[in-house]
């Protein structure tokens, strides 16, 4: 009983390293985005560098969630904050896709 246990953890820590492994990537990717955008001096670039800001926090808020989901014994909690930072990265990542998109247009007109 107590091995199905520990490999049930060992499984969901696992789902949380990569989730942290991920968001800690697409977080730097979000200050590439930024820093980009700031170099190419783009004026109409408001919305393009607020969405990028608004994923950097919420790839930071997967990010912390998913490192505590890492630290924490009790495995239904460890799993009910892995469904959280799961959906917190989704929402990071449609956000990082909707300021790329934004950039790419804004670099073709």
């Amino acid at each position: 009983m107590n091995s199905n246990h520990n490999q049930g953890k060992r499984e969901s820590t696992g789902r949380t390293s990569h989730i942290l492994n991920t968001s800690a990537n697409l977080l730097g990717i979000c200050f590439l985005v930024l820093t980009t955008i700031k170099k190419m001096k783009l004026t109409e670039g408001s919305l393009i560098d607020e969405c990028a800001a608004l994923a950097i926090f919420i790839f930071m808020a997967s990010c912390i969630i998913s490192f505590i989901a890492m630290k924490r014994g009790d495995l239904r909690e460890v799993k009910r904050l892995e469904n959280i930072a799961d959906m917190i990265f989704l929402t990071g990542l449609f956000v990082l896709f909707l300021a790329s998109l934004l950039l790419i247009f804004n670099l073709i007109e």
